[in-house]
Order: structure tokens, then C-alpha cells, then sequence
């Protein structure tokens, strides 16, 4: 069983959790407000992912994938 030590370890569902509440229903741009979110705040390893894309399957637990409907707003948010 893995070591967890609250406010030091989180796990992969928190992080999602986490991010899921910053962007769900944003959009991604310059600046963060009611309706956008920063690209510059967004973690190093990220991907924004638009329906239909193609996306490599390989596995990073700590990118943070960013799935968009067609008029860019946040519907789906996942690390892998």
C-alpha cells in the first residue's frame, strides 16, 4: 500500500479533480477571467485535445490533457 501523507501526496484522481474545477467550461486563453483560463498557468506537460483529434497513446501519468468541444470550451479533463 502506498505511502499517502495529506497535503504532500496527491494522487492522479485529485489532480484531475483539481484541474476539472479550474477548467471545465473555460476556454483556454491569454488571460484568466469568468470565461477564460490562462495557457500560461497551465502545468508544462499539457495537451489540448479537440473532438476528433488523433492522440498518441502513450502514458504520462502527469500530463494534464485538456479535451475541447468545437468552439474551444473545456469539456473533459484528464492526466495521462
Amino acid at each position: 500500500m502506498p505511502l499517502v501523507v495529506p497535503g504532500l501526496t496527491t494522487s492522479s484522481k485529485d489532480k484531475t479533480e483539481e484541474w476539472n474545477h479550474k477548467l471545465m467550461g473555460k476556454k483556454i486563453g491569454e488571460e484568466s477571467n469568468e470565461i477564460f483560463f490562462a495557457k500560461k498557468d497551465l502545468p508544462s506537460e499539457h495537451r489540448v485535445v479537440k473532438e476528433g483529434d488523433m492522440m498518441t497513446m502513450d502514458h504520462k501519468p502527469d500530463r494534464l490533457n485538456i479535451h475541447v468541444a468545437d468552439d474551444g470550451t473545456v469539456n473533459k479533463v484528464t492526466h495521462g
